[in-house]
C-alpha cells in the first residue's frame, strides 16, 4: 500500500502534468486559429477587372491569386477560411457583406491593389471603418509594410461599403499600385504575391498583440505591435465643400472670360488612389 508521502508526490506530479497540458493547449490556440473564421474577399472578378480604364494588368487576377495563397497560409495555421470567391466570377458587394455577416466569430479581409493615372504613385495602405477593426488593420498594415519594399501610405478610416456594412472586424488592404512600373513588376512575380499573403496572415495572427496606445513612438516588439495612427477620410467639413464649389464656380467664370487655354487646363483627373 503506497505511503502517505508517495500519494502526495503522485498528486503533485499529476497536477504538474495537467498544468503543462493546459499551457500547451493555450499556446496552440494563441499561435493558431483557435476556432476563428477568416472571410477572405478577393476584390473584383468576372466582368469587373478593377483598376482604371486601359490598365494593362487586371486587378481581379492579382487579388484572387493573393487571396488563394492567403487561404492556404491561414488554413495551415488552423483558421477556418471562407472565400467570397475562389474563381474568376463577379460577386456583388451585398453578397460579399452577407457572407461575412453570416459568421459570428470571424474577421473579414479584403485584398485589393491600387491604380491611378499618376505612374509615380506607390505604397501600401490599409483601410478600416469600425473602431473594433483598428487593431486588425494595425497588425496587418504593420506586417505588410514591414515585408514589402513599397512605401507606407498608412492606415486610413473610410466608409467603403464592404467595411461599413459588415458587423465583424473588417479591413481592406491595398497591396501596392499596379500602375506603378516598379511595384507592378514585383506584384507580377509569384514569390512576391506569396510574400504578401504570408504577411497578411501574420497580421491576422497578431491582431490580439496590438497595444492600446496610439503613440507613434512606441517600439514594436515580438509581443506587442503599436496601434497605427490613421487618417480619417470619412468626413469632409461643410466649409471644405463650400470652398470646392466656390473654386469650381470661379474657375468656370475665368474660363468664359479668358482666351482658350490648353487642353491640359480643361482636363479632369479620374485617379483611383484609394
Amino acid at each position: 500500500m503506497p505511503s502517505h508521502s508517495s500519494r502526495i508526490y503522485s498528486l503533485i506530479a499529476g497536477l504538474l502534468v495537467a498544468l503543462l497540458a493546459h499551457g500547451n493547449c493555450l499556446a496552440a490556440k494563441s499561435s493558431g486559429g483557435g476556432g476563428m473564421t477568416v472571410v477572405i474577399d478577393a476584390g473584383h472578378g468576372g466582368h469587373d477587372r478593377g483598376g482604371i480604364p486601359g490598365q494593362r494588368i487586371a486587378e481581379k487576377d492579382m487579388t484572387l491569386d493573393v487571396a488563394l495563397r492567403l487561404r492556404n497560409a491561414l488554413s495551415a495555421s488552423g483558421y477556418n477560411v471562407v472565400m467570397t470567391r475562389d474563381s474568376d466570377v463577379f460577386v456583388p458587394l451585398g453578397t460579399r457583406v452577407a457572407i461575412a455577416n453570416s459568421y459570428r466569430n470571424a474577421i473579414f479581409v479584403c485584398v485589393h491593389f491600387n491604380a491611378t493615372n499618376r505612374a509615380g504613385a506607390s505604397g501600401i495602405e490599409t483601410y478600416f471603418y469600425s473602431r473594433d477593426s483598428l487593431s486588425l488593420a494595425s497588425a496587418i498594415h504593420h506586417y505588410v509594410t514591414g515585408g514589402a519594399p513599397s512605401g507606407n501610405r498608412h492606415v486610413r478610416r473610410r466608409g467603403y461599403y464592404v467595411l461599413r456594412k459588415t458587423t465583424i472586424p473588417a479591413v481592406l488592404v491595398e497591396c501596392g499600385f499596379l500602375t506603378n512600373p516598379t511595384e507592378a513588376a514585383y506584384i507580377q512575380t509569384a514569390s512576391y504575391r506569396q510574400k504578401l499573403a504570408e504577411e497578411i496572415a501574420a497580421g491576422v495572427s497578431a491582431r490580439n498583440s496590438v497595444g492600446g496606445s496610439l503613440s507613434t513612438t512606441r517600439v514594436a516588439t515580438g509581443e506587442t505591435i503599436p496601434v497605427q495612427p490613421y487618417m480619417d477620410q470619412t468626413k469632409v467639413s461643410s466649409s471644405e465643400r463650400r470652398s470646392k464649389r466656390s473654386h469650381k464656380k470661379s474657375a468656370r467664370k475665368k474660363k468664359k472670360s479668358s482666351k482658350p487655354a490648353s487642353s491640359e487646363a480643361g482636363s479632369s483627373s479620374r485617379n483611383r488612389e484609394s
